[in-house]
């Protein structure tokens, strides 16, 4: 007989208390079920229930096989139907965690197509600029910028972007342009608040050499496009990604700084629980935005 199938007619006994009622959850004969414990104990040469004329109960042997049976039959459903999932439709709702800046200029335009495209899926998309934590706070997915941390996330690179020190022409005319990142110590520079290494820039120097420029920003602030407005106004000088900075540069409301330094580039990735299988809903939202973004990349926002 199959093992699972003894091992399911023994559980269910246990679950229902008795051979009659797990025969009608079942849906076989009481002889049937019968037949399967039976086989179950000759198989492992060990009584598992104790029967009575009223009652049935498992003996401490069967009681702690039962906690192993019940686990491996609730594993065998799950995979079951982890199967049916990835067969089926994307369906259900989608929660995201994505930063402020990327969600406003990048997501949120394109979201409406997704939406029409997959109109089973509900999205829920949270911008914030704090690192989350994806299982315990209960998101699908998040889209990072940058060097990834280590995790047992999985990942998938979805594009990428450039970091360029911007700042309005009428900055460069009121305190001069930076020739070098020593420079940079003399001048007004704008501040990101959230970014894990504070106010410190990471430069790469004409020579290959890597840099970091760390002084007190003149205005510190947790949102890129505020940063931007800051360095269009003419506040001073911000390290900003392209996606950010892109429109402004070719309206020639902002400048690069100092244009000998080589470009910083970043990778955009999604990043999603570990496991062998991904859910539909969060496949197809990763194919989508793959799809969408082929043609971006560094100077194509």
């Amino acid at each position: 007989m199959d093992r699972l199938t003894e091992m399911e007619a023994f559980a269910t006994v246990v679950d229902q208390g008795g051979f009659t009622d797990a025969a009608r959850k079942m849906g076989i004969s009481k002889s049937a079920v019968s037949k399967h414990v039976s086989a179950l104990e000759a198989r492992l040469g060990a009584r598992l229930l104790n029967r009575t004329t009223r009652r049935v109960s498992p003996t401490e042997i069967g009681l702690a096989y039962y906690d192993r049976a019940r686990r491996v039959l609730n594993d065998a459903g799950e995979a079951d139907s982890l199967v049916t999932s990835m067969q089926s439709a994307p369906s259900g709702l989608l929660r995201i965690s994505v930063a402020t800046d990327f969600g406003v200029n990048l997501l949120s335009p394109v979201l409406g197509d997704f939406l029409r495209e997959y109109p089973d899926i509900t999205v829920n998309m949270v911008l914030n600029n704090r690192y989350v934590e994806l299982i315990s706070e209960g998101f699908d997915m998040a889209v990072r910028i940058g060097d990834l941390e280590d995790s047992t996330l999985r990942a998938r690179k979805l594009t990428d972007t450039t970091k360029r020190m911007v700042a309005a022409p009428a900055y460069f005319q009121q305190y001069g342009r930076p020739q070098k990142i020593d420079d940079l110590n003399d001048h007004k520079l704008l501040h990101y608040s959230n970014q894990a290494s504070g106010n410190m820039w990471k430069l790469t120097a004409p020579s290959g050499e890597k840099r970091q420029v760390r002084t007190a920003g003149w205005l510190t602030v947790n949102d890129g496009q505020s940063l931007l407005n800051a360095a269009i106004s003419g506040l001073g000088i911000a390290f900003l990604p392209s996606f950010l900075y892109f429109e402004a540069m070719r309206a020639g409301l902002i400048q690069e700084a100092i244009p000998d330094l080589p470009v910083e580039h970043l990778g955009i990735y999604a990043v999603y629980p570990p496991g062998r299988f991904t859910q539909p809903k969060v496949r197809a939202f990763i194919d989508f935005l793959v799809e969408r973004f082929a043609d971006k990349g560094p100077e194509k926002w």
